[in-house]
């Protein structure tokens, strides 16, 4: 069945934006004029954040709950190419997930794979207009 989401966002001053839905709430900025402080994410890097959560959660979800894999901990760095021009999209990302634990690297594999064409929606609606790379490695508990 669908569902509706919704975010209230207010202008707070400068390209300061308070964005949330009830008590959960996230202050976006752009740095204008460059060198300027910045008190937020910008909205492409919150877009960025978005994906890395997204497919962390589906990914630890499949190891651990389903596959039974020792995990130990999961890290998403997410890097995403900008376009110089107007309007300033990314054009390439680049997710790269550290698995930690004696993890079978099929097993992260497959989760790679199933968390982009059915868990993961912000993985799924993005990739259709921006081509998303993603690599594992698997750091052993020390």
């Amino acid at each position: 069945m669908a569902s509706e989401l919704s975010i209230h966002a207010v202008y707070q001053g400068g390209m300061r934006v308070l964005a949330g839905s009830g008590s959960h709430q996230v202050l976006t900025d752009y740095p204008l004029p460059a060198g300027a402080t910045v008190e937020g994410l910008t909205s492409l890097e919150l877009l960025l954040a978005s994906l890395a959560t997204c497919a962390a959660n589906s990914v630890i979800a499949l190891l651990k709950r389903k596959m039974n894999q020792p995990v130990d901990g999961l890290e998403v760095y997410a890097r995403g190419m900008r376009r110089a021009e107007h309007p300033t999209v990314l054009t390439r990302i680049f997710l790269e997930f550290v698995v930690k634990g004696s993890v079978d690297p099929e097993a992260v594999a497959k989760s790679l794979a199933i968390s982009e064409e059915q868990l993961c929606p912000v993985w799924n609606m993005l990739k259709s207009g921006t081509p998303i790379t993603a690599s594992f490695r698997i750091a052993q508990n020390s």
